[in-house]
């Protein structure tokens, strides 16, 4: 049996990695004689993120400590089939008279598929900033404009449309400045099977600004990523998720664990030593780039101005509307806009 089993002193980021290991969404929380005590969710995580903003905590307090189970000697196919159709999840373990996991059934392997039926598909328009020099790529992007810039066998922007199109979403726009003749050459060649269309900058517009270019093409919340990050994430669940909580503009944030390597020290009002703090962690939530967006907030983007992702949310805020922060892990984002992350991502794409 597959290995997903958590213990109840493990961390939160400990339980984010196991996660990130396993190819199902959910960990079992057992005691020291292997009995099933708790299950835990990506979700239940993000919860506890969004509550806590804590990684080192236990995920003691984040658990579900009333898992669905079986008992060996009650599996029956019919029966099992019902409690994932009434419940909504996606793996029941199954468990002998002493509570003990000694297997788990999954959603795939009941219905013979791995997303349940219409949960997944997206009806809802991309947009990718793509009209950036890319400086800190270069001399690459003095040849090549940053989204086409090869990560493994194809360019960086396929990826990302591709990580869309999974979910079924087929109406993508690219905002385009930089070596646009090119971006536009490449979609022309490739003769794509979804709907691409492009909203050219006569100068830079920032990271919202040319939005404005799109107004009259976006009706319904939508979707807005940088053109160099790549992310692992559940895109139905995150467009539910800013769309259940009504959610103004919902954000896509990475956890980033950071070791201090010393001694920090402390100071007292007097300026003089409290103590030192050996090595200490500290834990936050990083903006990866990817975005959820109502169409009512492009009303809010002045016309002809620089005019960046953060501007905006600063004038939903004084409009008195809400932006919600979607936790991913850290290795559900990928950044290839400098070299250094360039370089990780091509071993995790091409798995050197």
């Amino acid at each position: 049996m597959k290995d997903i089993t958590i213990h109840p002193k493990a961390t939160i980021k400990e339980a984010m990695e196991a996660l990130d290991k396993t190819a199902e969404k959910v960990l079992l929380v057992v005691d020291e004689s292997q009995a099933l005590i708790g299950a835990l969710t990506d979700g239940d995580i993000r919860r506890y993120i969004l509550k806590e903003q804590d990684l080192i905590g236990a995920i003691e307090n984040a658990y579900n400590k009333k898992p669905i189970f079986v008992f060996q000697e009650d599996f029956d196919p019919e029966k099992i089939k019902k409690i994932f159709t009434e419940n909504k999840i996606d793996l029941v373990p199954i468990l002998d008279q002493n509570r003990k996991v000694v297997d788990f059934i999954t959603w795939e392997k009941v219905f013979g598929n791995n997303r349940r039926s219409g949960d997944q598909k997206l009806d809802a328009p991309v947009v990718i900033m793509a009209g950036g020099r890319g400086t800190r790529l270069e001399p690459f992007t003095k040849v090549l404009p940053k989204p086409l810039i090869p990560v493994g066998d194809k360019p960086v922007i396929d990826h990302i449309i591709d990580r869309f199109r999974a979910y079924g979403v087929c109406e993508f726009y690219l905002t385009i400045h930089h070596m646009s003749k090119i971006l536009r050459a490449y979609f022309e060649e490739k003769k794509p099977d979804y709907s691409i269309g492009f909203a050219e900058e006569d100068e830079p517009r920032g990271t919202a600004g040319s939005l404005k270019l799109l107004k009259d093409k976006l009706d319904r919340p939508f979707f807005v990523s940088n053109c160099d990050i790549i992310i692992e994430a559940d895109y139905a669940h995150l467009y539910r998720f800013h769309t259940k909580n009504s959610y103004d503009i919902t954000l896509v944030a990475s956890t980033k664990q950071f070791n201090i390597p010393y001694g920090i020290c402390e100071l007292n009002t007097s300026c003089s030593l409290e103590r030192i703090q050996e090595k200490p962690e500290y834990s936050f939530l990083v903006n990866t780039g990817l975005y959820v967006l109502n169409p009512n907030v492009i009303d809010l983007i002045p016309d002809n101005k620089l005019f960046h992702i953060t501007h905006l949310m600063d004038k939903v805020r004084e409009k008195n509307g809400t932006i919600g922060v979607y936790p991913v892990s850290e290795k559900a984002w990928i950044d290839i806009g400098q070299w250094a992350e360039y370089r990780k991502t091509l071993k995790v794409i091409e798995g050197i």
